[in-house]
């Protein structure tokens, strides 16, 4: 008998996870102990069926008539994104892109360590980051193995992406998030993501341009 295959959460689901997560730090601060799926919907222009609907995906969460344990949801919620551990993060690109992301400090204190630059640029190679050391990117695979990098951050221009996204995955580095504006070829044990930031402003001035906002899944 074959067995039956958990039904896995979209694209969707994940995303919006991550809102309630921010949205129950921002509920905590204000000093609330308790949230409803309706208040959470609230924040976000969502539904309270959306809410419970994404949430059972992951187990069974609050008591009805009474909501949810703020606290005890968002650190259930940080266990299943993943924000409980610590992730080595390598970034491979110091230009104009890796250098904002270098100074973005949501990245640590989500539990995202840059521990690695890299770049093909000499008059980079050498150079100090928020006190990192910026590696020659010839020596990416061994310097991924050496700091044991989890998630690989690429910013470099498209003609260069494959190769980069290749050695990644021979230094077994199974995590990438991709800024190139290419879409890449992966093996189906690396989780990709690509952050194409012309197709979030083409996204925008469809909004602009039609006067509407198209209806999320």
């Amino acid at each position: 008998m074959a067995k039956s295959r958990l039904k896995k959460p979209s694209d969707s689901t994940i995303h919006r996870l991550s809102v309630y997560y921010r949205v129950l730090q921002n509920v905590e601060r204000e000093g609330f102990h308790t949230v409803s799926s309706k208040e959470l919907a609230q924040r976000e222009k969502l539904t309270p069926a959306q809410v419970r609907k994404d949430l059972s995906f992951f187990g069974s969460f609050g008591t009805r008539g009474l909501g949810y344990p703020v606290r005890e949801l968002r650190e259930k919620i940080a266990k299943i994104l993943g924000l409980d551990k610590t992730w080595n993060v390598a970034l491979i690109g110091v230009g104009n892109v890796g250098s904002a992301l270098i100074s973005y400090k949501e990245f640590q204190k989500q539990g995202f360590e840059i521990k690695l630059l890299l770049d093909n640029d000499q008059r980079k190679i050498g150079s100090n980051h928020k006190g990192l050391i910026v590696k020659d990117v010839r020596e990416l695979e061994k310097e991924l193995k050496v700091h044991r990098i989890d998630i690989a951050i690429i910013t470099v221009p498209a003609n260069s992406a494959q190769s980069i996204v290749d050695q990644v995955q021979g230094a077994g580095v199974r995590g990438v998030l991709n800024f190139a504006p290419v879409n890449l070829k992966t093996a189906d044990e690396t989780y990709l993501r690509t952050e194409n930031m012309a197709m979030e402003l083409e996204h925008l001035s469809f909004c602009l341009t039609s006067n509407s906002t198209p209806v999320s899944d």
